[in-house]
């Protein structure tokens, strides 16, 4: 029997809704150019395809230039605190299974003061779809390098350029046991909403790391994934198929003696070392393997889609049954017999 939809218990709209039901009448302001433009217009009519009740939806928010997202989306969010976006999202969606629940976060907000917030949400397997904009600088305090810059990075904050290792996002949360993994590109229309639909129909928590430009302080960071030779950067991820990319393919994902993972030339390598992609793997490690082909720097090459999508039982459904189970035996009746009771106690020194 298949898990429940992540969307399961959320009532639906009665009429048909459109992109502009789900647009408020606050105006946008990000810088012309910025990325986060495309994300919110994919983000709404995704929303309306989904045909959920605007009262039913809420976006939570950390703090950062996509931390106003809430305000653009003419539903239920809120605007929180820096990094603690997961661990407010976690009490709605434990206490209102009647709710879709986003966080909306970025690169520095998720993965710096609030890195601890984000890989408990995951392990923990909320019910609740991440969308973590990632534009490899802090954007919103003007442009110190963030825990995504590639080494070398010169910003205000490291004119030298950096010499952090950055994180890789997809990887984090693979090895925090995201059930959920998958990353798109801003500009790309259909494939975030193809991504974003299937995320929302997960049950658990969803990971969806998004590309996203700052024309500001680093533009055109992702150029080669979205210029001409993206067909040949872009890994493109498709379920239980061989992981060919380029623009007739003539590239490809092979598992070598090793079996580490590497790219190769399609026409030179045995068929049979292709490796094919599975979302449904139990085992974390081909995913976790794939998003370390995620290349940066000058050259840039990375994998796009869904890297893992597997069923396991969601923390707030969990809790949920744990409390109505409490509740239903002596133990609840107990309880709150000394919660209502009249007997009274008092603290100090004896």
């Amino acid at each position: 029997m298949s898990a429940p939809s992540g969307l399961a218990g959320v009532p639906m709209a009665i009429t048909p809704l459109n992109r502009k039901d789900f647009t408020s009448d606050q105006e946008v302001r990000w810088c012309p150019g910025c990325g986060d433009y495309a994300i919110l217009s994919t983000f709404q009519s995704m929303m309306a395809e989904l045909g959920l009740r605007r009262e039913n939806t809420v976006i939570i928010s950390g703090i950062g230039c996509a931390a106003r997202f809430p305000y653009y989306v003419d539903s239920y969010g809120m605007h929180s605190i820096h990094g603690r976006a997961p661990a407010i999202a976690t009490g709605v969606a434990v206490t209102r299974p009647d709710l879709n629940v986003w966080v909306v976060t970025g690169d520095g907000d998720a993965l710096s003061i609030g890195g601890n917030h984000l890989i408990h949400t995951i392990r923990r397997n909320v019910n609740l779809t991440i969308l973590l904009f990632n534009n490899e600088i802090y954007g919103l305090t003007k442009g110190q390098y963030s825990p995504t810059s590639e080494r070398g990075k010169l910003t205000k904050s490291s004119p030298y350029g950096s010499v952090d290792s950055p994180f890789n996002p997809l990887s984090l949360a693979l090895g925090a046991g995201a059930t959920f993994v998958a990353r798109a590109i801003d500009s790309d229309r259909k494939g975030l909403s193809e991504t974003l639909t299937a995320a929302a129909h997960h049950r658990g928590t969803s990971l969806v790391e998004i590309y996203q430009n700052c024309p500001i302080f680093n533009d055109d960071a992702f150029a080669e994934l979205k210029g001409p030779d993206a067909p040949d950067a872009l890994i493109t991820l498709r379920d239980k198929e061989p992981i060919t990319f380029g623009r007739d393919g003539q590239f490809c994902v092979t598992r070598n003696d090793s079996y580490e993972l590497e790219l190769a030339n399609t026409a030179e390598v045995d068929p049979s070392r292709i490796v094919a992609h599975d979302v449904a793997r139990k085992d974390p490690s081909q995913a976790f393997a794939i998003s370390r082909l995620t290349e940066s720097g000058v050259l840039r090459r990375a994998p796009v889609g869904i890297f893992r999508q597997v069923e396991q039982p969601a923390y707030d459904d969990l809790v949920r049954d744990q409390i109505n189970s409490f509740e239903a035996d002596d133990r609840g009746a107990a309880l709150s017999a000394v919660i209502t009771g009249n007997d009274t106690w008092e603290a100090g020194e004896h």
